[in-house]
């Protein structure tokens, strides 16, 4: 129930819709209605050779014209307002779900794979749309017509229509029963299907590491055994499913069989049941069965609908990252100060403890250590990407929590390791970070990132049309473009993860001017591998285990001879 309430909430602003669906069902439901009493009653006249009234046939015969011309004209507008409504409902759900995907603290995207998401966004939706659009279109006119076909039949005999209603109990119950079992195993189809999702997009988005490393027979298999999941999954569906129709059918055929029956025997009677209106019973108890087979596999839909429902709404109402205040970071100076900070990915397993880190405005700092130690991390905290669980991190005295994220990290330049560049031209991707900018400032951004001479060799220049992620462009340039961005924002704090990885030595030593003369005057967090690139920063913190061992400038660190010295002399030591 609390799922269809969030379904109500979302169609709630396409009532209007509902209201004309509800109309046109009622419509169409009504001209199926008259056509058999109208058949009856020609059949009534038709009562011997050379004895048939054409001057009354005729009208009868317009008038069964005219409700089956009304009834596809109704029919016709039911399935425009449906789709309308249900693609409109659709439309906003995936809006609301994309929308909270934006807000979403990384911790949740850094726990479910991409590709379950993008299946909850996509197939699931498409599901929950053929689940609505089947019961909109057939759930309201199934109703209606049972409704209507059980007055009129009381109307025309008691004892006949008594038969319908002592037989429809057991349709009701065997589906009733089914639907409850068929609910579960969509559910785990549903959840399946999202399994198998994320493991194609895992593999897709890795097929350079498989190949490399050989690993084609371990995809398979991965892949093999959610397939299987997958495949067991459906089959239960299915089969549970399938079972709605015939038992359904099987009732709806004693049905028409009782109709039939005491029909025949009221016509006998000779109380006045007449041949046409038996014809017309005949009619009715067909229409009566009929909305039990089309709502029993509206059921089915439905159930599918509901557990794909689910799978949205858990998307949808996900907390989305806390607000902490509403003030924006302003006319930042650079003075970073980490005070007695703790934080861990998993409270089990503490990373870093008590760090404590000073920045003053316009300072190169550097952080090296193993792999592990919490480098990355404390560029995830500096922005924002997670919370601290203890002590506090202050950008010119101020409480990063007393500002909004989104001043925050405008005040930072980001060049990672890891590439990202959208699908549009090289002069979009650059002015990414500020739109604003003129022709003049981009190609001067990316001549300063040493982008400009491969840009100018591409078939279109800067109106080339690169895929998702650079499609053809090489790592090494993709990597230029994300740092070219950068040096077109300028903003007033700069942090540099391993932006030079991807580079060859000859344009490193180039990019690495660059920055230099990018970092002058800006509070600069650089994490690096290659102990050469970072000589001449201001303060070198080196960590290891999620502390601060050693701090001091380059000469200072390799005269105490601790670990920052074996370190620099390991990536240096002659074979």
């Amino acid at each position: 129930m609390k799922t269809i309430r969030k379904i109500l909430s979302i169609i709630k602003p396409y009532s209007v819709f509902v209201v004309f669906s509800l109309l046109f069902a009622a419509a169409s439901v009504l001209f199926t209605l008259m056509i058999p009493v109208l058949a009856g009653d020609a059949i009534d006249l038709l009562v011997g050779a050379n004895q048939v009234p054409f001057s009354l046939l005729g009208p009868k015969l317009l008038s069964i014209g005219g409700c089956a011309a009304g009834l596809a004209l109704a029919q016709w507008l039911l399935g425009v307002v449906n789709n309308k409504l249900v693609f409109h409902t659709v439309h906003d759900l995936r809006f609301k779900a994309f929308a909270n995907i934006t807000v979403l603290p990384l911790s949740y995207l850094d726990a479910n794979p991409s590709g379950k998401t993008m299946n909850r966004m996509i197939a699931d939706a498409d599901q929950l749309a053929d689940g609505l659009l089947m019961g909109f279109s057939q759930l309201f006119t199934g109703v209606l017509t049972i409704v209507g076909t059980l007055v009129i039949m009381f109307m025309k005999s008691v004892s006949v229509a008594f038969v319908v209603v002592l037989v429809t109990p057991i349709s009701l119950f065997a589906a009733s029963f089914i639907a409850k079992r068929v609910y579960k195993y969509f559910t785990e189809q549903t959840k399946t299907r999202s399994e198998q999702t994320a493991v194609i997009d895992e593999m897709i988005g890795e097929k350079k590491t498989v190949t490399a490393l050989g690993l084609e027979a371990e995809a398979i298999a991965v892949f093999d055994q959610s397939n299987e999941a997958y495949r067991k999954a459906n089959l239960l569906a299915t089969f549970y499913s399938s079972i709605i129709n015939p038992t359904t059918r099987f009732v709806n055929n004693l049905v028409y069989a009782g109709v039939c029956l005491f029909g025949a025997l009221a016509v006998l009677a000779d109380g006045g049941f007449t041949i046409g209106a038996l014809s017309a019973m005949l009619a009715y108890a067909i229409q009566y069965t009929k909305p039990f087979n089309e709502i029993s596999g509206v059921v089915t839909e439905l159930q599918n609908a509901l557990a794909c429902a689910e799978n949205i709404f858990e998307l949808i109402d996900q907390p989305a990252e806390t607000i902490n205040a509403n003030a924006a970071l302003s006319d930042v100076k650079g003075n970073v100060s980490l005070e007695h900070v703790s934080f861990s990915y998993d409270k089990n397993k503490p990373l870093i403890e008590d760090l404590n880190v000073q920045a003053g405005a316009g300072k190169r700092v550097a952080i090296v250590g193993p792999t592990g130690c919490g480098k990355t991390t404390i560029i995830n905290l500096l922005m924002r990407f997670y919370d601290i669980d203890k002590g506090r991190i202050c950008v010119d005295d101020i409480d990063v929590r007393d500002v909004t994220r989104q001043s925050l990290r405008r005040s930072y330049g980001m060049v990672l390791q890891e590439t990202w560049l959208k699908a549009g031209t090289i002069r979009e991707n650059i002015m990414f970070g500020k739109p604003e900018a003129t022709e003049e400032e981009v190609v001067a951004a990316a001549k300063a990132a040493h982008a400009h001479s491969f840009i100018k060799r591409l078939s279109d220049g800067y109106d080339t049309k690169i895929g998702e992620d650079g499609g053809s462009l090489s790592q090494g340039q993709k990597q230029l473009l994300c740092i070219a961005r950068v040096m077109l924002s300028l903003p007033p704090m700069l942090i540099l993860d391993e932006a030079t990885s991807s580079i060859d030595t000859r344009t490193e030593i180039k990019i690495q001017k660059a920055f230099a003369a990018m970092m002058e005057g800006r509070t600069s967090f650089v994490v690096a591998h290659r102990l050469s690139t970072i000589k001449n920063a201001d303060i070198i913190l080196v960590m290891k285990d999620g502390r601060i061992i050693e701090s001091g400038t380059h000469e200072e660190l390799l005269e105490k001879g601790g670990f920052y010295h074996h370190l620099y002399h390991s990536q240096f030591a002659k074979v």
